[in-house]
């Protein structure tokens, strides 16, 4: 099977996600290679990783909802009444299907990029702590902190930023997936449960 075009699907994303979006998108993708380069993965899956990790985030809730339903993908308690939160899965079905992405390790990348999981991939945690630290992100606190350590020591920037999420959705009273749960127990104590 033929490597996806990194051009094109760049020209792509410009053309399906919101100006801001795809600025965010462009952030992620160029601070994953830089992370990549950091730990010795591949720039090239993470570019496209990085590139595609929001591809579903500008589809309405229905449509998300809708290609959810017609290709029997699993909806949580959660997702159903936060329909949002669907579009890292939907994201990677896209990645598959209309990307032609095969590789297993930028799927899961995709998948897992806002809950985290479990005993993910150095590049899972690359694209999940590129979506927090890229540039244009300004908000989160130990901002400056988590991006000095994501190029130090990728677990501990990973913990650090697993927490700050989850004192914000606790102190937001926000759904919160099970998973972002799991996974920061699981980085808490040393990778067991």
């Amino acid at each position: 099977m033929k490597e996806p075009d990194l051009r094109k699907i760049r020209r792509s994303m410009e053309n399906k996600l919101d100006h801001k979006r795809y600025e965010h998108t462009l952030g992620v993708a160029y601070t994953a290679a830089a992370l990549a380069m950091r730990y010795g993965e591949d720039m090239q899956k993470a570019l496209l990783a990085g590139l595609l990790h929001d591809c579903a985030k500008c589809m309405t809730n229905e449509k998300r909802l809708a290609i959810c339903e017609k290709y029997n993908i699993a909806i949580s308690e959660a997702e159903r009444k936060n329909p949002f939160l669907l579009h890292a899965k939907v994201g990677s079905f896209l990645a598959m299907k209309k990307y032609g992405v095969s590789d297993k390790d930028v799927i899961n990348a995709i998948l897992n990029h806002t809950t985290g999981r479990p005993g993910m991939s150095v590049l899972e945690k690359i694209i999940w702590i590129a979506d927090y630290i890229e540039p244009g992100r300004k908000q989160a606190p130990n901002l400056t902190r988590i991006r000095r350590l994501a190029f130090e020591d990728l677990d501990q920037a990973l913990l650090i930023a697993l927490e700050d999420t989850l004192h914000y959705l606790h102190a937001g009273k926000m759904e919160i997936d099970t998973m972002t749960q799991k996974t920061y127990d699981y980085y808490k104590y040393g990778g067991r449960l």
